[in-house]
């Protein structure tokens, strides 16, 4: 029955400080190793470590949120969830470093932007992860080739940036920009990102 649980959703401390103390828990083998499981999926959870698709980590239902971030014009760090529900927008944690023209591809829990231009209108390589359980930021490795405009998807729990544009010298808004052929596979398991094949023209 324990197996059944979803533990890795618990809080961490009750996790650690009530589940896995838990006299019937440390009295039975089978009981405490999927107790152990549970908190090592918490940790990896916790520290963005990875794709975590352990059933213990694992929401029973399938939920559908609409966030929208970012944009063309202006630089912003803002995010809301759109509550279809309540028929209301919900302020969510700003992004930490605001910019514009990036892209965003949800995988699991976890919502990444890529890329985009910086508070100083530069180029950045930068990726930035939303935690949509505990609601906050981390960054993960950046990609190899700064871009902006271009377009990220999800493939089989891995993300892939593709196109997009980069300065073709310095990084000033008055830099002429370049059309990428170049695609990235970021492994968010490894925390690398890779080059794949590329694009026949820059998009």
């Amino acid at each position: 029955l324990l197996q059944t649980v979803r533990l890795a959703l618990l809080p961490a401390i009750y996790l650690m400080e009530n589940v896995a103390t838990e006299e019937l828990i440390t009295k039975h083998r089978k009981s405490k190793d999927i107790v152990e499981e549970a908190i090592r999926c918490k940790l990896k959870i916790l520290q963005n470590d990875g794709v975590v698709t352990s059933l213990c980590a694992r929401p029973r239902k399938t939920g559908h949120a609409l966030f929208l971030l970012g944009g063309q014009t202006f630089m912003c760090d803002k995010l809301y969830l759109v509550d279809q529900k309540a028929k209301e927008i919900i302020p969510k944690a700003d992004i930490p470093s605001p910019r514009k023209e990036f892209s965003a591809c949800a995988i699991g829990c976890k919502v990444y932007i890529t890329g985009g231009r910086g508070s100083e209108n530069g180029v950045s390589k930068d990726v930035w992860v939303y935690d949509t359980l505990h609601e906050e930021w981390s960054k993960a490795a950046p990609m190899l080739v700064a871009r902006f405009g271009h377009g990220s998807a999800e493939l089989k729990h891995c993300l892939y940036v593709v196109g997009g544009h980069t300065a073709a010298t310095g990084c000033l808004p008055a830099s002429p920009s370049v059309s990428l052929k170049q695609v990235e596979q970021y492994d968010p398991v490894t925390n690398k990102w890779t080059m794949v094949a590329p694009l026949r023209e820059g998009v």
